[in-house]
């Protein structure tokens, strides 16, 4: 029986909650906490149950504070901006409670994500004997978990990992992202890098591309970028030579990215337009489709998985671990497409570990550290069933 603060209202927030209120046995109380009280609200009316929703600026801390002093929350869930990651961070040691969140934090000025800044934080909370999550989403989260489940259950080592992201699906916008877009178009237009034998590797933005035949969907062209698990794993995961990520696109999403670049779209920093001064990527962001409102006509299917080679008694091997989700169904179950369902249903899963005591220890974490089963056996019961499949030999990735 535990109360759950939830901070953010987008699209994975909206799945959050629908989550935790259908487990009634271990979320007691729940209260969803936005920026706009509207969007918090427009979530609370699709629940079956009553929740409480609340106004809250999460850059500011003493905000949170206060509202941790008065809902009185067992965990805060971060969803809100990876920008807000240290501000909600500092509020729950302020306050006393557990964190869990989905992306690591990110400066505003600069795209550039690694967990320096929260993993500084692990003295503090283990001091204070408190925990945080980091990271529970689908990749990095469920991507982590498929890895030491792996290592628990196929291999003695891991020698390599690929964590491959796919999207088959189809919004019918010529252009819109799954996620923030201004998280989203930062994290892809980035330098891509890689783990290879004892040393980062970086590459040109999605210029390293191979294809993969994705049970259920098909062979995808996929392009290399750098994922934040990568960092985790590779401190976690002993003995392991290499570790990349890819992720699909289409042609007609490239062909958009190239031009928004091109004219200078993409960027961070500000420029003067009028007489003030604005971000161009915040301009964007405003006038593309807001991520939560696509599920409504999604169709097709993700697959997300992980290709990991091993030995086991001295023998090779490689296995695909991976979930396939439906963008429809989704949107049946949750008014949401299936990005927002793979990361949001993990969140959910990884809070109730946390609040049960299955995974609860002082400090900061992310979810490779944790036994995997008791999460491998959640994914199922609430909505992403995966599948382990042997592979006769390693795919032609280069």
């Amino acid at each position: 029986m535990s109360r759950v603060l939830i901070v953010g209202a987008g699209g994975v927030g909206g799945v959050v909650t629908h989550k935790c209120a259908q487990a009634a046995d271990v979320f007691t109380d729940i209260c969803l906490a936005s920026r706009t009280l509207a969007k918090c609200d427009a979530i609370a009316r699709q629940l079956k149950r009553p929740i409480r929703t609340a106004v809250l600026n999460a850059d500011k801390p003493a905000e949170t504070v206060a509202l941790i002093r008065s809902f009185k929350p067992d965990l805060l869930i971060n969803v809100a901006l990876p920008y807000q990651d240290l501000a909600l961070m500092e509020a729950c040691l302020a306050a006393g409670v557990d964190y869990l969140d989905s992306a690591n934090y990110e400066p505003p000025n600069k795209a550039k994500f690694e967990y320096k800044w929260q993993w500084a934080y692990r003295n503090r909370f283990r001091k204070a004997g408190r925990m945080a999550l980091l990271g529970c989403g689908f990749d990095p989260g469920v991507s982590n978990i498929f890895c030491a489940y792996a290592l628990k259950k196929y291999f003695d080592t891991i020698e390599a990992v690929d964590i491959l992201d796919c999207n088959a699906g189809s919004h019918g916008h010529p252009f819109a992202t799954n996620f923030n877009p201004e998280i989203n178009i930062r994290e892809i237009t980035q330098r891509g890098k890689y783990w290879e034998r004892g040393r980062w590797v970086e590459t040109d933005p999605l210029s390293m591309h191979r294809s993969f035949d994705f049970p259920e969907i098909g062979a995808r062209e996929m392009y290399l970028m750098y994922h934040e698990e990568l960092e985790s794993l590779v401190r976690h995961l002993p003995g392991l030579k290499r570790i990349r990520f890819w992720m699909t696109f289409g042609e007609q999403y490239l062909t958009h990215l190239r031009v928004l670049q091109n004219v200078g779209m993409t960027r961070i920093d500000p420029v003067l337009y009028e007489g003030r001064e604005i971000v161009p990527l915040k301009f964007l962001k405003a006038v593309l489709p807001e991520p939560s409102s696509l599920g409504r006509n999604y169709t097709g299917k993700t697959n997300i998985g992980c290709v990991i080679q091993g030995t086991r008694n001295g023998k090779q091997g490689t296995i695909y671990i991976y979930n396939v989700c439906d963008h429809a169904a989704c949107y049946r179950e949750v008014k949401a497409q299936a990005i927002s369902y793979t990361t949001g249903v993990p969140i959910m899963i990884g809070a109730r570990l946390v609040v049960t005591g299955v995974w609860r220890k002082p400090g900061v974490f992310n979810t490779e550290e944790f036994d995997p089963e008791p999460f491998m056996e959640l994914l199922p019961k609430y909505g992403l069933p995966w599948v382990v499949k042997r592979l006769r030999r390693a795919p032609e990735l280069g």
